[in-house]
């Protein structure tokens, strides 16, 4: 594996797709995760054959397989898409299954550091060159790995609440944290110490409180709790999509909208509802950008089958999404709609 490398490419790179595209890669989508069930099928064309194994079909995952669907067309590769389902024996099964296809490349989303290595060894001892999105695993064989920088995604939204501080609150706040270190202590801490990197140096800024909870019903009731211990609070900071849509929730249900502020990170549709909500509970969230991590892993397999240097490991920064931005926010939810309809 070579040298880390992050790359600013472009945050914005879906918004110069064209609606047509857009549905024609989502219908592709559809069709091609109905053929899971029956067991994936190439045709015999003549092009390279990359296989791809989502994680789970949830709107991330979607929007990854966009980005490599995006690319495959441009790169000239046939692609299958399949899915573990979250399952680590639905995922070495598939990769049996696609060593069996004889793929050029297999682009996978691995579901453990250490579990998911014998099957992907065992594809890479085919002369398959593998490629890790998302998640990664403890090997050096991977061609490339490409995934979110996870410190850069609390950094990014800790820098804007800096600002806030500095100029809304005279440098002065009591701030909650709301984690998922328990969940992923590795993702969730390196979010957490960006967030906080942010704030070094602002005397006035105290952390009150650090408390795990990465799903909504679980985070609105720590948010609640939260609120009533500290009912001088200034501002919640969730680090992922569950803890956001909680702490916003919980903001919401206390009626202590225009007293405390949420900032988090993640993107989603919800989020974007509460982003542009009148109520301006949530105010900034940082988000990951699926269609890049997608678009990128399969330009990496495409590099790989054709023989060329690839890099290593890419860490992508976050895209920025804040309510005094609400045309990036609809534009981006309008994307979501084309694609996961």
């Amino acid at each position: 594996m070579k040298d880390t490398v992050t790359r600013r490419m472009s945050a914005n790179r879906w918004r110069r797709m064209s609606a047509n595209r857009w549905r024609g890669a989502a219908a592709a989508a559809v069709i091609a995760m109905a053929a899971v069930g029956c067991g994936p099928q190439f045709p015999d064309d003549g092009r390279p054959r990359a296989a791809v194994v989502l994680m789970q079909e949830d709107q991330f995952f979607r929007l990854c397989e966009y980005g490599m669907r995006a690319a495959a067309e441009d790169e000239d590769i046939n692609v299958m898409v399949t899915s573990s389902r979250n399952d680590l024996n639905q995922e070495i099964s598939l990769v049996d299954t696609h060593i069996a296809n004889q793929v050029d490349a297999l682009i996978v989303a691995p579901l453990s550091i250490s579990g998911s290595i014998p099957a992907l060894e065992s594809a890479y001892n085919q002369d398959i060159h593998i490629v890790t999105y998302d998640t990664f695993i403890d090997a050096a064989f991977p061609v490339a790995s490409i995934q979110s920088d996870q410190t850069a995604l609390g950094r990014s939204t800790g820098e804007v609440v800096r600002e806030y501080i500095e100029n809304e609150l005279s440098g002065e706040a009591r701030v909650a944290i709301i984690q998922y270190i328990a969940l992923a202590p590795e993702p969730g801490g390196m979010r957490v110490e960006g967030f906080e990197g942010a704030l070094e140096g602002l005397d006035g800024v105290e952390i009150v409180a650090r408390q795990d909870a990465w799903l909504a019903p679980e985070a609105t009731n720590v948010a609640e709790n939260l609120l009533t211990a500290h009912p001088d609070l200034d501002i919640i900071w969730a680090a992922n999509e569950g803890g956001t849509v909680g702490a916003a929730t919980a903001v919401r249900n206390t009626g202590r909208a225009g007293d405390v502020r949420v900032f988090g990170t993640d993107m989603s549709g919800q989020i974007g509802e509460f982003l542009l909500a009148d109520d301006a509970i949530l105010h900034a969230v940082t988000g990951q950008r699926p269609y890049d991590i997608g678009r990128l892993a399969m330009e990496s397999a495409a590099a790989a089958i054709r023989g060329e240097e690839v890099e290593g490991e890419v860490l992508l920064p976050g895209e920025l999404f804040t309510r005094d931005e609400p045309d990036a926010i609809r534009e981006y939810l309008d994307f979501i709609d084309e694609v996961t309809r």
